[in-house]
């Protein structure tokens, strides 16, 4: 047995124990887990220790896996809104602009780490620090279940496009060009058709699993073969892929593993470079200028006609630094234009902009209806016309979330009580799909404090039952319902016992579990089938 590997394996055991120790005391606090992940990284950095080559695979693994995903859930439609591609080229260059004349001038007045660097150095760092993090937006989203909403959609189009100019500077920072075969990468392209055949017949075990790794690694491989960015044909791939009704599936399916291999990210972030008071000091004092980032994103985001609710959430999903910016800072330590230290700078900024995004994600509706007077102040008067606040006109039964636990309960209370039901979802393509199907399906946010706000004025709901993704969804909606004093009945569903006892405590008068209530539903099913299966068994004796 080779004792090298042992040795390097423990280490990283070790280092995984104390993540998820320091990612559960920050859990703890309400802090998003992968603060901890990179505490534990500076943490062991300080000590002495240097990434092992598995922690370093896991690392990989754990970015390639996240842009498929995302590319998995990537509508290219949005892509070719001008609120995305207008908005992000509009904001990476007044941000080149603004920090990149901030940083020349602390170089010219000789400021610790900033001399020597020179103009074209300064718009470097500049454009290293005007990227938003993939990896968390991606994370907040789907834990709040907000993938499929507007400013969610918004928010990973804008990193999408991010992700792609960072691709642009990688392949021109090398001076290196594709490879004439990279001109067969396009032959993906018709052959998107057999990718879709493959993830039809795959199922829904552990085939699903495998091939999704197949087609995140191996167009990875192909891509990096043909002199193209490696993660970028991950992201490829999933897009190809993304259209087909399993692509949902499969993005849930992979989830854990993602999560898994992005710890392993994390902790190499914190791992990059040696910690200094100089390093430290100024990391901490570029915290505050993801501000100025948000400052111009609500203010472009607005001014193409999003409400400034939408533009507010999206602002603060994207109020971070992102670990692109470290990729950047990378290149030119390789290439000898500036100091190591930069790297720790990077990733100090990185860390303890997650620290400050985190809260205030989490509080996203709360910060809009309690100033919602001052962020109005930046919406205009003509918006979008799928930004609208919706009405649910003359509804009595309200269902928010038509997932397929939403969609039976829509058809069955639909059976029950004609047209007063109202179907609200956030995802517009859903929406489309029950239109087409004749259902009532309007496109709306459950989270939404202008709905709500419409709602308390002029409405006849008596029941509003909430099929939403996960907890967080249904929590948000209630704490909505409550400053709005709704009356009615209020019906959630939950996936876990404990789910069910904070659901009925933040006001929800039934709660569903999906779990084992399908337990019991299906044994009152067989059990009122039974009758008739003994006199069809007489007849037929008969």
């Amino acid at each position: 047995m080779d004792f090298e590997w042992v040795a390097i394996a423990l280490g990283d055991v070790s280092w995984i124990t104390l993540a998820f120790v320091l990612g559960f005391l920050v859990k703890l606090i309400n802090l998003p887990p992968l603060v901890g992940f990179l505490a534990t990284g500076f943490v062991l950095n300080y000590l002495g220790f240097t990434s092992g080559e598995p922690l370093q695979k896991l690392a990989d693994l754990g970015i390639t896996l996240l842009l498929f995903t995302v590319g998995l859930k990537l509508n290219l439609k949005v892509l070719i809104r001008p609120q995305v591609w207008s908005v992000t080229l509009l904001h990476i260059s007044l941000t080149l602009i603004i920090f990149g004349s901030a940083i020349y001038a602390l170089a010219l007045m000789s400021a610790p780490l900033f001399s020597g660097l020179d103009l074209k150095l300064a718009v470097m760092l500049a454009f290293a620090l005007s990227f938003s993090s993939t990896v968390f937006v991606v994370k907040h989203l789907e834990e709040a279940g907000e993938m499929s909403s507007l400013h969610g959609r918004i928010a990973i189009g804008i990193l999408v496009m991010q992700d792609l100019a960072a691709v642009i500077f990688l392949a021109a920072s090398t001076g290196k060009l594709p490879s004439y075969w990279a001109l067969l990468l396009f032959l993906l392209i018709p052959m998107r058709p057999l990718f879709h055949y493959l993830l039809q017949k795959t199922g829904h075990g552990e085939l699903l699993i495998l091939y999704g790794l197949v087609l995140a690694l191996g167009g990875a491989e192909l891509f990096e073969l043909g002199g193209v960015k490696d993660d970028l044909g991950a992201l490829i791939m999933g897009i190809l892929i993304s259209t087909h009704p399993k692509a949902r599936e499969m993005s849930k399916t992979m989830l854990g593993f993602k999560d898994l291999f992005l710890v392993g990210f994390f902790l190499s972030i914190g791992m990059s470079g040696q910690l200094s008071l100089e390093a430290l000091t100024i990391g901490i004092l570029l915290v505050p200028f993801i501000f100025i980032k948000s400052a111009l994103f609500i203010s472009l985001l607005t001014g193409f006609k999003l409400r400034a609710r939408t533009s507010l959430l999206t602002t603060l999903n994207l109020t971070n630094y992102s670990e692109f910016g470290l990729i950047v800072a990378a290149i030119g330590v390789s290439n000898g234009w500036m100091d190591a230290e930069w790297l720790v700078v990077i990733a100090i900024a990185l860390s303890l902009s997650f620290v400050v995004a985190a809260p205030l994600n989490d509080h996203d509706d709360k910060i809009y209806s309690q100033f919602r007077v001052f962020w109005k102040k930046f919406q205009r008067d003509k918006l979008l016309s799928e930004d609208n606040v919706l009405d649910t006109l003359d509804a009595t039964i309200a269902i928010f979330g038509m997932g397929r636990v939403g969609t039976g309960a829509y058809d069955k209370m639909r059976e029950l009580h004609g047209d007063t039901v109202v179907g609200i979802d956030f995802d517009s393509e859903q929406v489309k799909m029950h239109q087409q199907h004749s259902r009532n399906v309007l496109h709306g946010d459950p989270s939404d404090a202008d709905f709500w706000d419409k709602l308390k004025r002029n409405h006849k709901i008596e029941l509003i039952m909430l099929a939403l993704p996960n907890l967080q969804a249904n929590l948000d909606a209630l704490e909505q319902l409550e400053q709005t004093s709704f009356s009615g009945r209020l019906a959630a569903i939950a996936r876990f016992t404990d789910d069910a006892q904070i659901l009925l405590q933040a006001g929800a008068t039934a709660v569903f579990n999906i779990y084992t209530e399908a337990g019991t539903g299906f044994a009152d099913h067989v059990e009122r089938s039974q009758p008739h299966n003994n006199h069809q068994a007489a007849v037929n004796s008969e």
